[in-house]
């Protein structure tokens, strides 16, 4: 199964230098939950669409990530992994957990170099919105219009897609 993992600039650090992230680790996936919320709202939405929509879910949570990581560059990141389907485990079901983002799953395992298929990385010129964005997501989160007119500014940027063998180089230059 494609699973989108949020991270930071630490976590990329950890993932080259140890080879692996240890799990589990909530992630974000094309899921029921998410198929069928855009089936409703869009009755095209394909599975790259859908696919699209979880990373993301996933870059809105390594804003969340980034406010509890202060040493971490202020760049949202997204993993994209292949992992077993077995290791995931699906959270998104409103009867589990109605707070849970459409879309979240739960790696149970411990997701290797291997694993990972690509990086997604902001650049440089979000630096500004996402560290505005990271003060105030929690607020946007719980509904501030303000806050999230913040988060925006940042969202409004594309993520860098990185290949597995460019992560290592990626960081050295941040």
């Amino acid at each position: 199964m494609r699973v989108y993992l949020p991270a930071t600039t630490t976590v990329l650090r950890t993932l080259v230098d140890e080879g692996r992230l240890p799990g589990p680790r909530t992630a974000f996936a094309v899921t029921p939950a998410l198929r069928e919320f855009y089936a409703v709202s869009d009755a095209e939405a394909d599975t790259e669409e859908l696919e699209y929509a979880a990373l993301l879910t996933a870059a809105r949570a390594s804003l969340r990530l980034l406010d509890i990581d202060p040493l971490a560059a202020r760049r949202r990141v997204v993993l994209a992994a292949d992992v077993a389907d077995d290791a995931v485990e699906i959270k998104d079901d409103p009867a589990q957990d109605p707070d849970n983002d459409r879309g979240t799953v739960r790696v149970t395992t411990d997701i290797g170099l291997r694993e990972i298929a690509s990086a997604h990385i902001d650049g440089s010129d979000a630096e500004d919105d996402v560290s505005a964005a990271v003060n105030v997501v929690l607020e946007a989160d719980l509904g501030s219009d303000d806050a999230q007119f913040v988060v925006d500014q940042a969202e409004g940027h594309e993520l860098a897609w990185y290949a597995t063998q460019e992560i290592g180089p990626a960081l050295d230059l941040l």
